[in-house]
């Protein structure tokens, strides 16, 4: 029988009908052709409308399997409503069954969303017909032949051939990641949270979560890869338009998934076929049902950095992505009752994703939201429409740098002006604004903080203060320059001098000190998975070393990251990539780690790559906004009749 294909595009944007012909001996589509070359059946090609409340998520990929059948689907751009691919064909013989879809980023001319009408404008610039209609799938990288003559296998860039003990660990690592990703409608999309394959109960650790795949994103990106990263972020944009309802009530339409996972069902009749789509998950099926505060935070930085390491901007100048971020904007800049510029969260709610007393202000969900604040000042298209959200942006940022480096730093001064403080203060000019009593002061700090050096404390709220060091938001307060010069270097002084306690034997300790005895039974509501020093209760994240080593760089401590991941390394491999690391030391694999944990793995290759191109890592952080500073007006400067005061948030440049 003749073979014949069909093809059906159905989006919920502007359907398009291609055909195209198959040449003999032609790779041009990534199939191989039949042996006589024949004009596909444009009878059978259709396109309809459909409505996209009767799609469970953003893009769905039909297709179905068989003998002998190249099916070819062309997928219309990235749309707010959603679409779906199907393809079937009927044909004999013996062969295997192929899926060739166009890239979902392809900006066809008459297609794209992007706000340049530029048809070069595509990653790696190669403007190839091909290239235009295929993304090119994930390869492992040739580096020049050795001297030598041998021809080596590569992993990430990293040579086989009289390999050290470091290579090794490095070559694993890229295999392993690049065995975690899962692929959609035949193109990756992101990696899974763990691909432990002795453990029967997946749990959500099969899916793709936001923050988890953002080590991954930039491990790829560093080694020069792009598209599982494009295209992350693009599928991800779509499910933040698909509706989600908790009983009865819908959060705001700029909430990011915590993470989604492919699935696939059969389509309807008896022809084999099988429709793959995105389920996403945005807290409703999560452990405690939290909405994940820092997915959009964590999606702006990663675009941005997309733009920095890649040099495609055109991915953040479409007009869908713009839109993303002033959704993304809007719900955070939103007006309360809060009197504060902090954003008021409740508990896990961000990495720590259990009971573990951080509702309020974290200071990592800060952290976060001013990073994307500064990125997404960078990335929006300013106009009409959009100068108001700007001017919005920069008084934020100027606010929250404000109040996170007035009231949340504390050193060994701080503490002891504390410790003098007089409660039951009633004026506008009290010292003691939140009417913090001394006796908080846990016993612990008294003696542990150092001489030289200090931290942001976890959290602030009226008469409370959360003294534990949390990691990743004082990293990224270095990162991002929420903190002033002298504090950023304090942080890492501290670090630096308390290394025994946040490193030891596994970096970093996600918070120090753990909660024991009444204070675990009472905070956490005696959780078993959050037993003293063990898992977000002082446990050992691996996952934190990009992070520290990104900081690293910023304040001149290249050799601080090197000593971290070196001390990593040791165990890693031999462990199995775990998640996590339980004692005060981490010296045992946590009691209910997951092994070989993407995020573990993703944050030793990034940060093996940030050391040895440090001249990248300078396009992930932020400087001191000084020009922010100079048009900052605080309440300092308001009161009638006061003296005009500097503003404390002020640090000269160092020359």
């Amino acid at each position: 029988m003749m073979n014949s294909r069909s093809c059906i595009c159905v989006s919920a944007m502007k359907p398009c009908c291609r055909f195209l012909i198959s040449f003999k001996s032609s790779s041009l589509f990534g199939v191989s052709p039949t042996s006589s070359s024949r004009l596909i059946n444009s009878s059978k090609l259709q396109c309809r409308k459909i409505d996209s409340r009767s799609i469970r998520s953003g893009v769905h990929c039909c297709r179905r399997i068989g003998l002998d059948r190249n099916a070819f689907c062309n997928s219309d751009s990235i749309s707010w409503g959603g679409s779906r691919c199907s393809s079937s064909s009927i044909g004999g013989g013996r062969g295997r069954g192929v899926l060739v879809i166009p890239h979902v980023a392809s900006d066809f001319r008459n297609q794209s969303t992007s706000s340049s009408s530029s048809l070069g404008s595509h990653v790696n610039k190669d403007k190839s017909f091909e290239s235009l209609i295929f993304a090119k799938p994930l390869v492992f990288k040739e580096l020049p032949e050795k001297e030598s003559g041998g021809e080596d296998a590569k992993f990430g860039n990293v040579s086989v051939e009289r390999e050290t003990e470091s290579e090794k660990v490095e070559r694993e690592a890229w295999k392993l990641l690049r065995g975690s990703v899962v692929d959609y409608c035949g193109f990756p999309v992101g990696t899974v949270a763990a691909n432990d394959p002795g453990e029967k109960q997946t749990l959500n650790y099969d899916q793709v979560f936001i923050r988890d795949f953002v080590p991954s994103a930039y491990a790829f990106l560093l080694d020069g890869e792009g598209e599982i990263v494009r295209n992350f972020l693009l599928h991800t944009l779509q499910l933040q338009s698909w509706e989600k309802t908790v009983d009865c009530h819908s959060p705001g339409p700029g909430l990011m998934p915590a993470s989604f996972k492919v699935k696939s069902v059969p389509r309807e009749g008896n022809d084999g076929s099988f429709e793959e789509f995105l389920d996403a998950d945005f807290g409703e099926s999560a452990i405690g049902r939290v909405s994940p505060v820092d997915s959009g935070l964590w999606w702006i930085i990663l675009l941005r950095a997309y733009g920095k390491l890649t040099g495609d901007y055109t991915l953040q100048e479409r007009i869908d992505v713009q839109t993303g971020i002033k959704l993304i904007l809007k719900l955070c800049l939103a007006d309360g009752f809060d009197m504060f510029p902090t954003l008021l969260v409740t508990d896990g709610s961000c990495m720590i994703d259990r009971r573990m007393g951080i509702h309020g202000h974290p200071l990592e969900i800060q952290a976060l939201f001013y990073s994307a604040l500064r990125c997404a000042r960078e990335m929006l298209n300013v106009n009409d429409e959009t100068k108001n959200l700007v001017a919005a942006v920069n008084s934020r940022l100027s606010a929250l740098s404000f109040h996170i480096r007035e009231y949340y730093w504390v050193d060994i001064k701080k503490i002891n002006e504390i410790y003098r403080y007089n409660t039951e203060e009633y004026s506008a000019d009290a010292t003691n604004k939140f009417n913090i009593y001394p006796e908080q002061i846990p016993s612990w700090l008294v003696d542990w903080i150092p001489n030289k050096g200090g931290y942001f404390i976890g959290n602030l709220q009226p008469a409370h203060m959360d003294f534990r060091f949390f990691t990743l938001g004082n990293l990224w307060a270095v990162v991002s320059s929420l903190g002033n010069q002298e504090q950023n270097e304090g942080v890492m002084a501290l670090i630096e001098e308390k290394w025994d306690d946040l490193v030891a034997n596994m970096p970093l300790k996600i918070c120090f000190p753990a909660l024991e005895q009444d204070e675990w039974r009472i905070i956490t509501g005696s959780d078993p998975k959050n037993t003293p020093w063990s898992y977000h209760n002082g446990g050992s994240w691996p996952t934190l070393l990009w992070q520290f080593t990104l900081a690293c760089i910023k304040m001149g401590k290249l050799d601080l990251a090197k000593k971290a991941v070196a001390v990593a390394e040791k165990r890693l491999k031999e462990d199995q990539w775990p998640e996590y690391y339980d004692t005060r030391s981490g010296r045992f694999v946590g009691k209910q780690s997951r092994l070989y944990q993407t995020w573990t793995i993703a944050g030793f290759l990034a940060s093996k790559k940030l050391i040895e191109q440090p001249e990248k890592a300078s396009l992930l952080f932020w400087q001191e906004d000084y020009q922010l500073l100079e048009t900052c007006v605080c309440g300092l400067n308001k009161s009638s009749g006061r003296k005009k005061n500097k503003c404390s948030r002020f640090t000269p440049p160092r020359s």
